[in-house]
């Protein structure tokens, strides 16, 4: 029975850990969207990683990005810039598959 028991306790340590690896992507993946908005937005360097930060909080309040695309729409539209919804979802997918990159490169 203890086979079976380790073997459980390895697929729960597994998926905390994907879970956990998960978190860190979208959190850096936010992160990469915030100061890619800065830029488009013209904030100042300096105020280009407070926004950033402000992106990357936005993302816990619910599963996924969809407070990430409220926010960023909604900042694009009080300041007068264009965004469309496709070109935020592939956007998304970018930073997604560059902030994994970068995980993986940190691991190493």
């Amino acid at each position: 029975m203890t086979s079976m028991d380790d073997r459980g306790q390895s697929l729960e340590n597994k998926y905390a850990h994907d879970q956990h690896k998960l978190f860190r992507i979208e959190a850096r993946a936010s992160k990469l969207l915030g100061l890619w908005a800065a830029e488009k937005l013209s904030l100042p360097t300096d105020a280009a990683e407070a926004y950033a930060k402000e992106v990357v909080a936005s993302n816990l309040d619910e599963p996924g990005f969809a407070d990430v695309k409220k926010k960023l729409l909604k900042d694009f539209a009080d300041n007068d810039v264009e965004l469309s919804m496709h070109t935020l979802d592939v956007l998304i997918d970018k930073k997604m598959a560059l902030a994994a990159q970068q995980i993986e490169n940190d691991a190493k």
